[in-house]
């Protein structure tokens, strides 16, 4: 079988993490994604993030970038217009994650663009979107999450607001910006009509908020910082310190910490009235959290692993990231993928977490030299001849 998206055709002006993670989900699908990088600055910035980055290939690039073409295109020089409309004549979508004010600006909105490819559907994925007074501002994932709330109920209640370890704004903005392609991807080929989508980080993190900001919204309710990153309002739901380690013990619903209290020896607990609700103990985390901790210290990891999940009772090791690479679940579902790369070697990477039977993908690749394509993609899209491509490239239009 055919993978799942051939035949969808994505013309991406972007850089860096959100927009490329976002693209590279559909690349990976069989997506034909054609990568637009800016000559003039040495295309994607990602292309030189340390510490593995040699010329213009990094191993930071190749984990948002895989599977793309890359052309090289100057879309600020004025003889870049008729290129660009010609690639947009033949695609789905259009994509970016500009600045708010960079759609209007580069003109790659649906009304920009409608003439060229009535179909056509222009997705931009910016910090704070296309209106408002932030939407002329740019944004990062980290400042975002300190905008949003997140880096308030991240970390410990006497350290300093935190962020999360991954760049988790970007990710989930990237799922959205791939969501909505296909979204509007599907409306067109059924209406013959495309249109724009304007997606805002901003709001991306602030939904991710979910029940806090429910909360939060409709209850005044006030979050904090949990120590051992416990659950704002779940006990036991959190880190525990072993003899030897960390693990973490989850109890989000009554049966399992009824269990838990069999495991630890302790099932008294269960049935008194400090502890024997969700509300009795959230009153009361402090007392179950002292004690608690004094039970899991006085074992191992492994022992503790061994009683608990023999009880049923939902727990997990705190692994570093070379041990939860190297789980043997990860090796049963091939989820370490690898393939060669021209200047950086053997790529070793996680597997996309997509996965459509009885036909994944077009398996992995890897990402893309810088302006690997520009002339296959000007020929093959746009039907230029080799006179056409020198004069553009004199010109100074591809660099």
């Amino acid at each position: 079988m055919s993978p799942p998206l051939e035949g969808l055709r994505i013309v991406a002006i972007e850089q860096y993490g959100a927009g490329p993670f976002g693209t590279m989900q559909l690349a990976e699908l069989g997506a034909d994604v054609v990568k637009i990088e800016d000559p003039s600055v040495g295309g994607d910035v990602s292309r030189y993030i340390p510490p593995f980055a040699e010329g213009t290939s990094s191993l930071f690039f190749e984990s948002f970038n895989r599977g793309k073409r890359s052309v090289l295109l100057d879309l600020r020089h004025e003889g870049s217009r008729e290129v660009l409309e010609d690639l947009v004549r033949g695609a789905d979508a259009v994509f970016s994650n500009l600045r708010g004010d960079g759609p209007a600006r580069l003109r790659i909105r649906y009304s920009d663009l409608q003439e060229v490819n009535p179909a056509i559907v222009c997705v931009s994925l910016s910090g704070f979107g296309q209106t408002g007074p932030r939407a002329g501002e740019g944004a990062y994932d980290y400042t975002v999450q300190g905008l949003a709330g997140w880096q308030s109920v991240t970390g410990d209640p006497a350290g300093p607001p935190t962020k999360s370890g991954l760049s988790l704004v970007d990710f989930c903005g990237g799922y959205v910006a791939a969501l909505t392609i296909l979204a509007g991807v599907t409306r067109a080929r059924r209406d013959g009509v495309g249109g724009d989508a304007d997606l805002s980080l901003f709001e991306v993190a602030l939904a991710q908020l979910t029940y806090l900001g429910t909360w939060v919204a409709s209850r005044s309710y006030e979050p904090v910082r949990r120590a051992n990153s416990a659950h704002q309002s779940i006990v036991p739901f959190q880190n525990f310190e072993t003899s030897d380690g960390w693990i973490v013990v989850a109890c989000p619903k009554e049966t399992l910490w009824r269990r838990l209290c069999v495991a630890i020896d302790r099932p008294e607990l269960a049935d008194e009235p400090t502890f024997a609700t969700f509300a009795a103990r959230d009153r009361n985390r402090e007392a179950l959290g002292e004690l608690l901790s004094s039970v899991f210290a006085s074992r191992t990891t492994e022992a503790w692993l061994d009683r608990l999940e023999g009880a049923g009772v939902p727990c997990a090791r705190v692994n570093d990231i070379a041990a939860a690479l190297a789980d043997p679940q990860l090796a049963a579902r091939g989820g370490i993928a690898a393939y060669s790369h021209p200047v950086l070697g053997e790529v070793r990477t996680p597997a996309s977490p997509l996965r459509l039977t009885p036909d994944d993908g077009p398996g992995i690749s890897r990402g893309p030299l810088l302006g690997e394509h520009t002339d296959a993609v000007l020929r093959e899209l746009c039907a230029y001849d080799d006179e056409r491509i020198e004069a553009l490239g004199r010109a100074g239009v591809l660099g």
